[in-house]
């Protein structure tokens, strides 16, 4: 794309400068020439009206006169004339003075040359080559005794125009030749990063998201290269997780497909005799329904995740939560001979949050504090408030997490080797959730675990006013 681009801009760079140099060329040329004329001109008639005044003045020989007109026209490079209005030339600067003369301008008329002061031409005939002539009359007592006439060469006005267009040139050239650094600057800085970050957006578009791209500008092109690399990390992440999480899927859901299918087709062939049929198909109802509480985990984990899912916060006591959620693990709590200990700093603690879902956060903790503890151990639920924050920790008393797993508890479906053997029937989203529905929040959630001691999750959650006060 950079080289395309880059060639485009050099193909109308040339056109440009071949436009402008042939503008400059004939235009330009045609206007510096007659700005030059105009200007000269004006130069010449004001010498002529001088020299016209000298003769009106004083009353000079013609020998002395010419002698002043050769003078003048040497230092003008001009040719001056003094001539009458038929038409003939008394004194001729470019010839000697001899006396009478009998030069004439065949076709002289004063009156077809307009009502202007200078023209150019050939003069009615006269040179070979084309003249600036300017024409002042020379009076008196207001009547016309003749006229002096200056001829200039156009040769020095073409002199004078080539010499400056050659400087405009010059200039021109200079400035093309900016612009062209300042092109080349360009593609370097702007269009060559950019070719880049197209090639690599076109490999991440393509599923190569290994690929880098290597450009270490400080600019936004920098800046826009780095958020493509940010980007094709994350969704190379992403991919990775997906792909683990449709193993997991599919490890979790063939386990108890596998069962169920097993014992109907034994039922169905007959292996299993009727009076064992009751035993085995609770054991294909209880797969059922483990699959049933992975599929609505699965879903509650996604409507968490959906950005248009929104929060319906509200204030409400979070104690009072504690205490429910503690009373419905009642019968599980019996069967291991474990003693939820609530510790509340505070009587009443109002926080702002979505209630269904915090009461999910907390229904999943303790139900893993329950499942891990060992029997006959406590598992203490506190809550706190510091600042404007509230606080609450759930521990148990159990088996613990190995500092290589911690990390890696909140993946979905991540199950340690311990929670495996202890828990054949967790689907491993718990936490999962939990980390979500927080996250949705704004909220933190931390554990501190140890092998075989116990480990205690805290989070916290915006407090709000009690409606009490």
């Amino acid at each position: 794309m950079g080289f395309k681009l880059i060639r485009k801009f050099i193909t109308a760079y040339i056109f440009l400068a071949l436009a402008v140099f042939i503008l400059i060329s004939t235009v330009g040329s045609k206007i510096i020439e007659n700005n030059i004329i105009s200007l000269k001109s004006r130069q010449v008639y004001s010498e002529a009206q001088n020299i016209a005044a000298d003769l009106t003045d004083k009353d000079e020989s013609l020998d002395s006169l010419h002698t002043l007109l050769r003078y003048v026209a040497a230092y003008q490079g001009s040719e001056i004339w003094l001539m009458t209005d038929d038409g003939k030339i008394i004194l001729n600067s470019a010839n000697e003075y001899t006396g009478e003369s009998d030069e004439r301008v065949s076709g002289f008329d004063r009156v077809s040359l307009g009502s202007g002061y200078y023209w150019t031409g050939d003069f009615f005939g006269y040179f070979v080559r084309d003249r600036l002539t300017v024409m002042t009359p020379v009076s008196s007592n207001l009547i016309i005794q003749g006229y002096v006439v200056i001829h200039i060469p156009m040769s020095q006005i073409i002199s004078l125009r080539e010499s400056i267009l050659a400087s405009v040139h010059i200039v021109v050239i200079l400035i093309f030749i900016i612009f062209f650094i300042i092109l080349l600057l360009i593609f370097f800085w702007v269009i060559n990063p950019l070719g880049r970050i197209t090639k690599g957006a076109k490999e991440f578009a393509e599923g190569n998201l290994k690929y880098r791209i290597d450009l270490n500008n400080s600019d936004e092109t920098g800046y826009l290269a780095n958020t493509l690399n940010y980007m094709a990390d994350e969704l190379d992440k992403a991919g990775d997780r997906q792909r683990a999480f449709i193993a997991n899927i599919s490890h979790d859901f063939r386990s108890p497909l596998t069962s169920i299918k097993g014992y109907a087709t034994a039922m169905q062939d007959g292996v299993i005799p009727p009076e064992m049929q009751s035993k085995y198909l609770g054991i294909v109802i209880a797969e059922s329904d483990r699959l049933a509480k992975l599929s609505q985990e699965m879903l509650t984990l996604d409507k968490v995740n959906s950005r248009s899912q929104e929060l319906k916060l509200s204030n409400f006591n979070i104690n009072e939560m504690l205490k429910e959620t503690a009373a419905s693990f009642e019968g599980r709590c019996i069967q291991k001979n474990i003693v939820i200990d609530l510790i509340f700093e505070e009587e009443i603690l109002m926080v702002n949050a979505d209630y269904s879902k915090i009461q999910q956060v907390l229904y999943n903790l303790v139900d893993n504090a329950i499942k891990f503890s060992k029997a006959n151990t406590t598992i203490e639920i506190e809550s706190s408030k510091k600042q404007k924050k509230a606080y609450i920790r759930v521990s148990d008393h159990g088996i613990g997490i190995s500092s290589n797993d911690i990390s890696k508890i909140w993946d979905r479906f991540y199950k340690t080797d311990l929670s495996r053997g202890k828990d054949p029937k967790g689907s491993g989203l718990g936490l999962a959730i939990v980390k979500e529905i927080l996250t949705a929040h704004g909220q933190k959630i931390n554990v501190v675990s140890t092998p075989d001691v116990g480990t205690t999750f805290t989070f916290t959650l915006p407090s709000a006013i009690s409606e009490s006060l």
